[in-house]
């Protein structure tokens, strides 16, 4: 603080203020509850999925791996190339209208249950509390000096955390290498640089978001944070506090005539902070640092069962909702209202368009190049030639053999392999001449049809347009 004095006037006092709030660790306590246990049930159904599925065989491979190396991506009976990157751009954008979707009706529904931030910070939470204890217990225990016991206490969290950090970074390179091969050079000590980097990198992440970052990641990192606000209007189900009922606030006692007193339901215990992983007060009202996962609901109930009023203090409502008095019935039926009725109907559109389109899902594909180094030559007998490279995809999981014909100008036919083997999900690419006598067809470009038939199913095929120059 600083004072300077003027000859005419009065002494001007500055004071210097920082521009950024000191950060505050939070202490969430654990709470639980009808919120926490679907908290509890998404944690274990994610985390199944995640660390099980790429264990899980499916004829004779892995049942989900993304094989860079091969331009392969294997889920379950299905096969995806390159090529299919089309049914990615779909499910991002189902993806996307379904987070549209969920928080125009629920709010941060996602943030709160399984975003995987959310999800690996309650998991390194519950590891936190079964090593140092509680809310209290972990207070106290950053405020004493360093000991022995303080040491081996830290020591066993961020081993037991490192450990889970580096299951996670490897579960992950598991989708991407087998992981059954994974598993094997790990334990010879011949892990090459790429997986023992991501294996490293991705642990790393899970370990300084999910241990120490936390509710930091969701405040300041995370985009969605800011742009939800967008998505929410006064009939989107939010975690409320009902100020009418709990205002003004003030502790008292079971079966005290509170309200005689003027008082609220709210008996100010701080509770429902205390539990909050991001360390708000919901009685301020909705929050973007909120991510939705009803700790404090949970929390607020248990204590005005203790208090025998009833529940509901904080709860999942609307802003319509507390200002009306309605009831669920009332809050349903706005919340069915035409904005969420559009998000459906589209949504539900590309979720049928995208089953229709891996139900129809061509097992065979065929790409034809022409030869550009040599555009047309003549050859024995007077004939031109147009040489092409053939690239013939099953993308079965069958072996197949394909008969190779050619169409569209009198008199073609074809110099090389007319009858090739493909390995269950391969490819393979060979090279033919195309013939014609120099009176076949037109100057210049003419159209002309490759087929290729699986010779067990002749439903199996397909007709690939190509161009034959005549000089």
């Amino acid at each position: 603080m600083a004072t300077l004095s003027a000859p005419t006037s009065k002494p001007v006092t500055f004071v210097e203020q920082s521009l950024y709030e000191v950060h505050a660790k939070v202490y969430p306590r654990s709470v639980t509850g009808v919120y926490a246990t679907w908290r509890w049930l998404m944690v274990w159904l994610t985390q199944a999925l995640f660390y099980g599925l790429c264990w899980l065989p499916w004829n004779g491979r892995q049942a989900v791996l993304f094989d860079l190396t091969a331009r392969k991506f294997y889920i379950f009976g299905l096969v995806f190339w390159p090529q299919d990157i089309i049914y990615l751009a779909v499910l991002l954008i189902i993806s996307a209208y379904s987070l549209f979707l969920f928080t125009a009706v629920g709010g941060r529904l996602w943030c709160g249950y399984a975003c995987p931030q959310t999800v690996y910070t309650e998991i390194f939470l519950w590891i936190e509390r079964k090593i140092e204890g509680d809310r209290l217990a972990r207070i106290k225990l950053d405020a004493n000096a360093m000991s022995m016991r303080k040491l081996l206490l830290r020591a066993a969290k961020y081993g037991a955390w490192s450990l889970l950090a580096l299951w996670t970074g490897f579960t992950f390179v598991g989708y991407f290498t087998p992981v059954k091969t994974l598993w094997e050079l790990v334990w010879s000590f011949s892990l090459g640089p790429w997986e023992t980097f991501w294996i490293i990198f991705y642990g790393s992440f899970t370990y300084v978001f999910a241990g120490h970052l936390r509710e930091q990641v969701c405040k300041y990192m995370c985009p969605y944070a800011r742009f939800q606000g967008v998505m929410f209007d006064p009939d989107t189900l939010t975690i409320t506090y009902d100020a009418t009922r709990g205002e003004p606030r003030g502790p008292h006692k079971k079966g005290e005539a509170y309200k005689a007193e003027g008082k609220g339901d709210c008996v100010d215990c701080r509770i429902c902070v205390q539990v909050c992983p991001t360390g708000i007060d919901i009685r301020k009202g909705l929050q973007y640092e909120c991510i939705g996962c009803a700790a404090c609901i949970d929390a607020c109930d248990q204590v005005m069962e203790k208090m025998g009023t009833p529940k509901g203090l904080i709860r999942y409502s609307t802003e319509h909702a507390i200002a009306a008095k309605r009831g669920w019935k009332d809050i349903i039926r706005h919340i069915i209202r035409l904005r969420v009725l559009v998000y459906t109907a589209i949504l539900w559109t590309i979720i049928a368009a995208f089953i229709w389109g891996i139900v129809t899902k061509p097992t065979l594909r065929v790409d034809v190049i022409r030869d550009r180094a040599v555009l047309a030559r003549e050859v024995e007998g007077g004939m031109i030639e147009n040489v092409y490279r053939l690239h013939v995809m099953n993308v079965s999981e069958a072996a197949h053999r394909y008969a190779i014909t050619v169409s569209g100008l009198p008199e073609i036919d074809m110099v090389g392999e007319r009858i090739i083997e493909v390995p269950p999900a391969g490819d393979q690419t060979f090279t033919v001449q195309v013939r014609v006598p120099p009176e076949s067809g037109k100057r210049g470009s003419n159209v002309i049809y490759f087929d290729v038939k699986a010779m067990a199913d002749e439903k199996t095929a397909v007709r690939e347009k190509a161009t034959f120059l005549q000089p």
